[in-house]
Order: C-alpha cells, then structure tokens, then sequence
C-alpha cells in the first residue's frame, strides 16, 4: 500500500495534464487533491484518484507544515517547490 501526505510532489500518469508535477493539498480514502500554482490553484485543487499519480520520494516540509498548521499559503510558493520537477 502506498502512503501519501500533504505536501508530497506526484506526477499526474493520465489525462490533459499527463507528467506535470503537482503537491498534495488534501486527501481521503480514495482521492487526492492536487495543486500546481498554475494550472490548479489552491482555491480549486485538482480532484484525482490515487492511482492516476505517480509518487516522488519528496515531500517539501515547509510546504507540509503551512497545510499541517493551517498557515498563509500562496500559489506562488507551490510554483516554486516545484520547479525543480518541471520536464
């Protein structure tokens, strides 16, 4: 079984935005919320089912601890953690 947290970068394996890099903003039992900055921004999160991503071994931890503790969290933050894992 694989486990996802907040703040985890995955790729998207389906659909229009097929290997685009995006954070964990939520999750449940079977969905997962995504955001990109861009494309899906934190105010409507991308709704996709967990085996329609990939995982990276990354979680960015500042990114984490702003959705852990419910701080000021900007787009513009989400853009940046993950412009390392753009193709």
């Amino acid at each position: 079984m694989r486990l996802y947290t907040k703040g985890q970068v995955v790729y998207s394996k389906c659909g229009r935005d097929k290997r685009r890099p995006f954070i964990i903003f939520g999750l449940d039992d079977e969905f997962l919320y995504l955001v990109d900055g861009e494309l899906r921004k934190l105010e409507k999160p991308k709704k996709k089912k967990k085996k329609h991503v990939q995982i990276v071994n990354k979680i960015d931890y500042n990114i984490k601890k702003k959705l852990d503790e419910n701080l000021y969290l900007l787009d513009a933050d989400i853009r940046k953690a993950l412009e390392p894992f753009k193709i």
